[in-house]
């Protein structure tokens, strides 16, 4: 057990080190600032609790401190005449050395408070920063809920355990100031105190260790599985109503939720509970120091002002025990989150994404695929086989086959968010690299089946990801009459300003994939990509929809993934791929005549 122990200590310190190096010089620096000022509040402590016996000295047997040289020429100086004239000054400079550590104190708290969430923000920043720039391979990996589950519970986890690291920081060093105040009083009596519960929190801590773990990990992972939970349910509202599924996800929920709310209120009371025994405890000897210094010579009115430093002081050094030991456990409690926090914050950032490259690619000719292929690792198959193909500018290409037949994997390696395997992809002869991926991909507009709609306005939806203040609504008029949106959004009484709902709910399903278009169109991009774009609609609203695509300048390049063979019974050339092959290529009616798989398709889906 020993042996987990240390290793589960010596895991934490790595992680702590490796989230210190993910600090910025600035908040290292602000770091340095506030553990001085923690320092200052240690000395603040030291100078209040070696004021309390002179005060209670003095409101005791006056003429004692009178009588000491040191006392006396302080009172020389002040003008004071008599021993019971010392009282206020001391009342008055006790009060004063209080009420200053009490203010550095809350000066340290929020300083403590503010840095953890200013660093919480970075952190969260910049996780979800190095989540955006991954490469669409590692975003098809990732779980949405696992990132979800990071940038919300598990980075609030990491901010407590930075909060609970400051907390320990000054606790433990207002510890030390306190200790050393006491041994000056009474060094027998406060190397008791310390070693009695200090040993008593030693303890407490071996005893909930294992347990402080084993919630740590059920935190982790319920964190995860409740979003994903709300993400499923809410995700499919509509069938979810329809079916009377939601006695189901309300189970799913209750299952992921209720042990992730019972670790962390656990973890609470182990953190918190020592505090009462310790009370206790420290209520007791106090009693029995009490008790014992009254029977000496002199009574209990000799030993009044020892009996309050060693009062105030344990009043000051339980607390600060107790916060060591709160803050040890919150952190032990969040160690797996940390951990977590930790590996996406790790994430690498490719360089290529980084650079802002405005170089500009001007498309001319021709899309080439050179033998390509690709699979997705080393051991699986391959999506794609040795493909080769042209695509001319300017041309409306459409491509067709079956479920698994590569189309999807073949549109995301033209647009280059994944590379082959083998083979190259060459534009006007030019080798698509990563220095000149994103030139070629601002060439490009995408317009998938499903369009994501933002819970903002119909302006904001067709400029998608510009600052409000820098969208140019003529463009987006012009646009949204090329999409053939136009009278819709000019017939609302909000106009372009209208919110369209969460997720477009507000919209039709014509309506919303019109809103892609006139989306693709803003971006000007010379060629545009729909995949399956139509498939979810309707017979009329399809013909309406591809009424606007085909209504489109012909100096756009248009490739488009349908379901339906008639969507695409107009196109220049069609592409029929079978387990990632070219099968066939030709005009509609030239398919019809020479493939059968072409003609069955038809049959099929038609």
């Amino acid at each position: 057990m020993s042996q987990k122990i240390q290793k589960a200590n010596n895991e934490l310190i790595f992680l702590l080190k490796k989230l210190w190096s993910h600090l910025s010089r600035q908040r290292r620096m602000q770091f340095w600032l506030v553990f001085f000022l923690t320092l200052l509040s240690a000395v603040a402590e030291i100078i209040s609790l070696g004021a309390v016996v002179p005060f209670l000295g003095v409101l005791v047997a006056p003429e004692k401190f009178f009588g000491n040289p040191l006392f006396y020429k302080i009172a020389h100086v002040l003008d004071i005449a008599s021993p019971d004239a010392l009282l206020l000054p001391f009342a008055i400079t006790f009060a004063i050395a209080a009420v200053v550590a009490a203010s550095i104190r809350m000066l340290l708290l929020w300083a403590n408070t503010r840095l953890a969430f200013v660093i919480g923000s970075d952190i969260s920043n910049e996780i979800y920063r190095r989540t955006l720039y991954q490469p669409f391979s590692i975003h098809l990996e990732q779980n949405s809920s696992e990132v979800s589950a990071s940038l919300n519970y598990k980075v609030g986890y990491t901010v407590g355990v930075l909060l609970q690291l400051l907390t320990f920081i000054s606790s433990a060093i207002q510890l030390i100031a306190v200790m050393m105040a006491l041994l000056t009083f009474d060094p027998m009596v406060a190397t008791i105190a310390a070693v009695g519960f200090g040993s008593s929190y030693v303890l407490i801590s071996w005893i909930f260790k294992r347990k402080l773990a084993i919630n740590a990990e059920r935190i982790s992972d319920e964190s995860t599985q409740v979003i994903k939970a709300v993400q499923e349910g809410l995700g499919g509202i509509r069938d979810v109503l329809l079916d009377g599924t939601q006695p189901f996800y309300c189970d799913v929920y209750r299952r992921a939720d209720y042990p992730l709310r019972l670790a962390m209120g656990n973890n609470i009371f182990m953190a918190g509970s020592p505090r009462f025994v310790m009370e206790a405890i420290g209520m007791v000897l106090i009693i029995g120091l009490a008790y014992g210094l009254s029977l000496q010579s002199g009574g209990i009115a000799s030993a009044l002002p020892l009996l309050g430093a060693l009062a105030l002081g344990a009043q000051r050094l339980l607390p600060a025990l107790q916060q060591c030991y709160s803050a040890w456990a919150g952190i032990a409690g969040s160690r797996v989150a940390l951990s977590e926090t930790l590996k996406f914050l790790g994430q690498p950032l490719p360089q290529s994404l980084l650079k802002q490259n405005s170089s500009t690619f001007i498309f001319k000719d021709r899309i080439c695929f050179e033998g390509v292929s690709f699979k997705y690792n080393n051991n699986g198959g391959l999506i794609i086989d040795n493909l080769n193909l042209e695509i001319p500018r300017c041309a409306r290409i459409g491509i067709v086959g079956g479920t698994g037949s590569g189309k999807s994997t073949m549109l995301d390696l033209l647009m280059s968010l994944i590379e082959p395997t083998e083979g190259a992809i060459r534009v006007d002869g030019a080798l698509i690299t990563a220095q000149n991926r994103g030139a070629w991909q601002r060439v490009i507009a995408h317009v998938p089946q499903t369009i994501y709609l933002a819970d903002t306005t119909l302006a904001e939806n067709i400029a998608f990801g510009m600052p409000r203040e820098d969208i140019d609504m003529q463009r987006v008029i012009q646009v949204s009459r090329q999409a053939k949106i136009a009278d819709f959004i000019e017939g609302r009484p909000e106009g372009y300003n209208a919110f369209v709902g969460e997720r477009g709910v507000r919209l039709s399903g014509g309506q919303r994939q019109r809103i892609g278009i006139a989306r693709a169109l803003y971006k000007q991009a010379s060629v545009l990509i729909f995949d399956e774009a139509t498939s979810a609609l309707d017979n009329a609203t399809e013909q309406e929809v591809m009424s606007a695509i085909e209504g489109l300048n012909r100096d756009l390049t248009v490739i488009i993934v349908a379901h339906r063979l008639t969507t695409i019974k107009h196109c220049d050339s069609i592409i029929e791929l079978s387990n990632g092959k070219l099968v066939a290529q030709g005009t509609y009616d030239e398919l019809m005549s020479c493939s059968a798989s072409f003609r069955k398709m038809a049959l099929t889906v038609n």
